[in-house]
């Protein structure tokens, strides 16, 4: 029987797209279609989570939000920050781990996730 066993692509608008792929590349590493690579991604723990219509948890404009793994998040939030990337002040912790949220050059709003590692 067939099976999911990932996510294999995430496809969504932009007002730029060469633009905003290449800021992905850059900040997160993460290669578009068109740079001839495809982004590896580590195995981990993957969230798929519908929300309400009228969740505030991102703006209503967005119809998505990404999350991301992220190891030695204050690490690479200082990296971001440094040059210059929107940076949301909140911050949030739970029993499986700390969270921030940042913002790519059109607005989208993206959490940044920490897990807390398994041995701990």
């Amino acid at each position: 029987m067939g099976r999911i066993t990932g996510i294999g692509g995430l496809f969504f608008r932009s007002q730029d797209s060469t633009a905003l792929s290449q800021w992905y590349e850059k900040y997160f590493g993460i290669h578009s279609v068109g740079s001839g690579k495809i982004w590896e991604q580590e195995q981990g723990p993957t969230v798929f989570a519908p929300f309400k219509a009228d969740t505030k948890y991102f703006s209503e404009n967005q119809q998505f939000m990404v999350n991301f793994r992220v190891e030695g998040l204050e690490e690479f939030l200082e990296m971001l920050k440094a040059d210059g990337v929107r940076i949301d002040e909140k911050r949030d912790e739970a029993s499986f781990g700390k969270f921030a949220w940042v913002y790519d050059p059109e607005g989208n709003k993206i959490e940044l996730w920490e897990p807390i590692p398994e041995n701990e």
